[in-house]
């Protein structure tokens, strides 16, 4: 094994960073990869998915123009936050592999935030 691919293969392994970043978001990790679906799952349970999942929820159910606009808004900032502003302290804690990609709950909260507007849209007239 030459002195480059020794020193590749050293520059993969996990750091005392990368243990610091695990540490701090995941505590009672234990040691697995994280999925997407577990994280899908950790998102969907966290304190501000939750209040947002009432709203939407509350939203649909009086068939709320307004408030559907403000549960999506809801949405993209969260989404947001989990993207643009928080980014560099995810990717050390997914290439360590105790946090997962948010791409499938980024997909299904897209997905509820169309059909949402879809349902709350007023009617077409002349139809």
């Amino acid at each position: 094994m030459g002195p480059v691919r020794g020193g590749l293969i050293l520059s993969l392994m996990p750091g005392m960073a990368l243990a610091q970043d695990c540490a701090l978001q995941r505590p009672d990790w234990d040691g697995a990869p994280v999925s997407a679906v577990q994280e899908a799952v950790f998102l969907a349970s966290s304190p501000a998915a939750l209040i947002l999942m009432l709203g939407t929820v509350a939203a649909i159910r009086f068939k709320s123009q307004w408030g559907s606009l403000a549960a999506v808004l809801g949405w993209t900032a969260f989404v947001t936050f989990l993207t643009m502003l928080a980014p560099a302290s995810r990717k050390l804690a997914m290439a360590e592999g105790c946090v997962g990609s948010p791409a499938l709950f980024i997909g299904i909260i897209a997905a509820i935030c169309v059909g949402m507007i879809f349902y709350t849209a007023p009617p077409l007239k002349g139809r």
